[in-house]
């Protein structure tokens, strides 16, 4: 019965679209506790993929998150009554530069950082990855590893949502339209070269395409899938998270909040036009960003944003980002790119 469980779950696992990321060179035995203070670790190690496994609580009720590189959310906020332990594990990418392709390079290594109210890390092991699947992420600073406090994009907050087993390699960039993605030797020609058979690669590039005419859109959108096909990954086209921009009438402005364009290219129709004509799996986060923000209404909905902080209804909160990385959570699963089994619900 365990050799068919097993055999079950690792035909689900690659079923799903995803492939192995090579195992890396590393002869030295798990990395552990001694790397770590009450508050922080910090591993030598490579670029790579790593995965890690925790064991929080102590011996009094603890209320443990774990975040690290730049900014990321890793493993979400895990209660423990006192005296117990309980063991969590994820996969986690390091690489230079960490966050944003185009920013600074970061600190060597691997750092992670304890969060929550009440932080309690027993022990912990850091080895690589050797059966881990990647998600590459491409696009603007709504998605990006935001260097700084207050912004988050939801890209950054994903991590969260994936079990040991599944990386994301986030290569999204503050500024970017499809137009310089293409065009930045750090972006598109650093990616590309990465994706392994099987790999996902969600694409959400519209945000800076303010002066992109619709036929140059769409050409840079098929090039995008052409070339995550041609690298055997799986492209998945994902439409762009609304400005919150309202009418008098309570509803989302249809050309600012939903991106139009001052040429009036339809952004998010351009989208899912793209992914219809080449069978691309379709991530419709306008919509879904959409219902939301309305559902909120005009005063709830702020807090999505950086509208206190910044006066910002474009790039969003860290509980904003979190709640929008969950709806991508949602249909990853859903739609089978990812096995239910290595996604974290709630």
């Amino acid at each position: 019965m365990r050799r068919f469980n097993l055999a079950l779950m690792a035909a689900l696992t690659l079923s799903a679209g995803l492939t192995a990321v090579p195992a890396q060179a590393h002869d030295r035995k798990p990395l552990g506790i001694e790397n770590c203070t009450a508050t922080a670790c910090h591993f030598d190690v490579p670029p790579g993929t790593y995965d890690v496994k925790v064991l929080l609580g102590g011996d009094a009720e603890s209320s443990t998150s774990i975040g690290g590189e730049t900014r990321r959310s890793l493993l979400p906020e895990t209660s423990v009554t006192a005296g117990e332990r309980v063991a969590r594990s994820f996969t986690v990418n390091v690489r230079t530069p960490e966050g944003e392709p185009t920013g600074p390079e970061g600190t060597p290594g691997l750092d992670l950082v304890l969060g929550g109210p009440a932080p309690a890390l027993a022990d912990i092991k850091v080895t690589p990855a050797r059966h881990a699947r990647q998600i590459f992420l491409v696009g603007d600073s709504t998605v990006c590893d935001q260097p700084g406090d207050p912004y988050s994009g939801w890209g950054q907050q994903l991590p969260q949502y994936l079990r040991k087993g599944v990386s994301v390699a986030n290569y999204a960039d503050s500024g970017e339209s499809t137009v310089s993605y293409l065009a930045d030797t750090r972006l598109w020609a650093t990616v590309q070269p990465q994706i392994r058979r099987g790999d996902l690669v969600l694409i959400q590039l519209a945000h800076n395409d303010k002066t992109t005419d619709e036929a140059t859109y769409r050409a840079n959108l098929e090039s995008l899938v052409a070339g995550v096909r041609e690298k055997g990954g799986k492209p998945v086209l994902v439409t762009p998270i609304v400005r919150r921009w309202f009418n008098s009438d309570g509803t989302l402005n249809n050309n600012t909040a939903l991106l139009v364009n001052g040429l009036g290219v339809d952004h998010p129709a351009v989208i899912r036009s793209v992914a219809a004509a080449k069978d691309v799996p379709l991530i419709d986060l306008t919509a879904k960003t959409k219902a939301v923000v309305e559902s909120l209404g005009v005063e709830a909905s702020k807090a999505l944003y950086l509208y206190n902080e910044k006066r910002d209804n474009t790039h969003t909160s860290t509980h904003g980002a979190t709640v929008y990385a969950s709806l991508v959570r949602d249909e990853l699963v859903a739609q089978h790119l990812v096995p239910q089994g290595l996604a974290r619900v709630g």
